[in-house]
């Protein structure tokens, strides 16, 4: 495979890690936030604002994975916004847990996770988007 065709396969790669990422926060996000009350007991300390932007971010995740299939340019700009979007509340987050506010420990990992994968799917759309 040439440079050119494994940055492409990248791209594919990224992009489709975009849309079922998004659609799985999609889908958790929403029924921890409209389910019944197991569903909202199983978050236990989430904090709303960082459940309610992920869960709308969620859509701008698969908008930035199919922007990216069609190696579109404003894809590897949202892809940047969800970067910064991302990194912003997981500051207000450390900003709400050092004031001593209820919150779980995971979601500093899913925090993570969200900002180390989006930082990959910005550095692939904008090596390889022209």
């Amino acid at each position: 495979m040439t440079r050119t065709g494994a940055a492409r396969t990248g791209l594919r790669v990224a992009a489709g890690v975009a849309i079922v990422f998004g659609l799985l926060t999609i889908f958790a996000g929403g029924r921890a936030l409209f389910g019944g009350a197991e569903a909202r007991a199983a978050v236990g300390n989430a904090v709303p604002f960082v459940l309610w932007f992920n869960t709308f971010a969620g859509f701008a995740y698969v908008a930035a994975g199919a922007g990216l299939l069609a190696r579109r340019r404003w894809a590897v700009v949202l892809s940047a916004a969800i970067l910064l979007a991302t990194l912003g509340v997981f500051v207000a987050f450390g900003i709400h847990v050092v004031n001593g506010g209820a919150f779980e420990v995971r979601t500093v990992g899913a925090m993570t996770l969200r900002s180390v994968v989006w930082l990959v799917i910005m550095i692939v759309g904008f090596r390889v988007v022209e």
